[in-house]
């Protein structure tokens, strides 16, 4: 059977942190810059209907006042989500070759805020098709990415959040693969612990599941990947 893989958009695929920062410089300038918000928690906030503090409202702090700011600008900005650049300019093609060679069934699972223009969804795939990936499957979703993952009957979901890779790993059979920097080696370390793999990036991330396709009837090899990695014993 294909292997079944997720991979989110934001900090694995598409470059949001630099999007929100030239957007918060261009309203505030570059002096001391926020930490980006993920597009998950301002999604989960738009879709519950919460309004976020006034900019001049008393109870909304420096830092809140700044991001609802950018957010609001963000969602103004006709067709936002196709001008992300990418965290790497070769993966999306890469993923689309590997794909066709290996037989996968992809899917790119994002959850993100509305913003004018078109649907997020046709924003995600126009976004895919120009970086070379043809007839994306672009899933939007809202709670858990264990619980899509469950029901995709995905193997393995490529993620940036330690939270949305405990998620798959309780829900479902799928072995998540958690995207983060090794100069964080304390994310890393805590990821491993728990049995989540680790890739320093995502070409790394394609390096693993192509030595997974490469070697699926060789259990041997597996199992010494898997422990490479960081996932626990397939039970």
């Amino acid at each position: 059977m294909p292997l079944r893989i997720g991979f989110d958009m934001d900090g694995v695929l598409a470059d949001f942190s630099s999007a929100f920062q030239q957007m918060e410089a261009r309203l505030f300038g570059r002096g001391g810059p926020i930490r980006a918000d993920r597009p998950e928690e301002e999604a989960e906030k738009q879709s519950s209907g919460r309004e976020a503090p006034r900019p001049d409202a008393p109870s909304a702090d420096g830092h809140r006042r700044r991001s609802d700011a950018v957010w609001k600008a963000i969602q103004d900005t006709p067709g936002f989500w196709t001008t992300l650049k990418p965290l790497d300019p070769s993966a999306v093609r890469r993923i689309r070759d590997q794909m066709v060679r290996y037989r996968w069934e992809v899917f790119f699972i994002t959850q993100r805020p509305e913003t004018a223009g078109e649907t997020v969804q046709r924003q995600t795939q126009r976004w895919l098709l120009a970086q070379g990936f043809d007839v994306p499957s672009v899933l939007v979703i809202g709670g858990s990415r264990g619980a899509a993952a469950s029901a995709l009957r995905l193997n393995y979901h490529v993620d940036d959040s330690p939270q949305n890779c405990l998620d798959v790993m309780s829900e479902g059979r799928a072995r998540p693969i958690l995207v983060v920097p090794e100069d964080n080696a304390a994310t890393r370390q805590r990821a491993r612990t728990l049995g989540i793999g680790v890739a320093r990036n995502i070409a790394e991330c394609l390096d693993i599941l192509e030595q997974v396709s490469v070697a699926r009837d060789q259990p041997g090899v597996l199992q010494k990947l898997a422990a490479a990695v960081g996932w626990k014993p397939a039970t």
